[in-house]
């Protein structure tokens, strides 16, 4: 076998050996197109081809093509149960802290719950007006939390099948969000430019955190200086004591999430 990284092989054919075979994947001559079809060629004078497909290991572009086909091919047919549930784009996937259930969401506004082992679906969870941007499951349970586009996280009890509560006040689309480790609380963040930190039991909105530099002036309770572009992202410490959050002005900032001072 040639060697990647060989200057007389890093432009021509890839030579590979049976050596190199990690796995022999038999596929249904039914599943394939015919060849001549594709091509258009004789194939009386041919031999019959192999009907297996080979992977192999290796570091070309040609043999990574391989691996990414074949992981093409793992997540169509694990996704197989649940692709045809939905009538527009999956947007968003998450596995509960158990894994035990799985969360999907999408650009209708649906949240599904399905049974891991069986691959059944448990319940739908319905409730925001937009695209789903994300989903999250509590810490401590099945509780799913997903932020929507239309401004709005909403939560259920997946286990029941029913809606909790929802947290309005963001202006724009809530594009990342999650509970805090301890489950105690929940962090969002916003296209709106702010951080809001609720407390998932009451509803309350417990700080806002974000960009009012004239205002503070005045009206210091208001909020704290932050982000001057919508929330992109944001993950919180292991000790639920402080959310990061990135942007799309290519800042970070780091949130006392029991103060919301930045």
């Amino acid at each position: 076998m040639n060697v990647p990284g060989d200057d007389e092989d890093d432009h021509g054919e890839v030579f590979l050996d049976e050596d190199d075979i990690v796995h022999d994947i038999t596929v249904d001559d039914e599943d394939l197109p015919d060849a001549d079809d594709e091509a258009g060629s004789d194939s009386e004078d041919t031999e019959e081809p192999d009907d297996s497909m080979h992977l192999f290991t290796g570091h070309t572009s040609k043999v990574s093509t391989l691996f990414s086909f074949r992981m093409l091919v793992e997540i169509i047919c694990c996704s197989m149960d649940f692709i045809v549930c939905y009538k527009d784009l999956v947007s968003t996937l998450a596995f509960s802290t158990d894994g035990q259930l799985l969360a999907s969401g999408n650009f209708d506004g649906l949240i599904q719950a399905w049974d891991v082992p069986s691959g059944s679906l448990k319940c739908t969870l319905e409730g925001p007006g937009g695209g789903i941007e994300w989903v999250r499951w509590h810490p401590g349970g099945h509780l799913v939390l997903a932020g929507s586009e239309d401004a709005t996280v909403w939560m259920w009890n997946a286990d029941k099948s029913t809606y909790l509560n929802m947290f309005s006040g963001h202006g724009n689309s809530v594009t990342c969000g999650d509970f805090t480790p301890d489950g105690k609380t929940i962090c969002t963040g916003s296209d709106d430019v702010s951080l809001r930190i609720w407390n998932p039991r009451s509803g309350e909105n417990i700080h806002v955190v974000r960009e009012l530099p004239m205002l503070l002036i005045f009206f210091p309770h208001v909020g704290h200086p932050y982000h001057t572009e919508g929330l992109t992202c944001l993950t919180i410490s292991s000790d639920s004591t402080l959310c990061i959050t990135g942007l799309k002005d290519s800042s970070v900032h780091i949130v006392n999430i029991a103060t919301g001072k930045v």
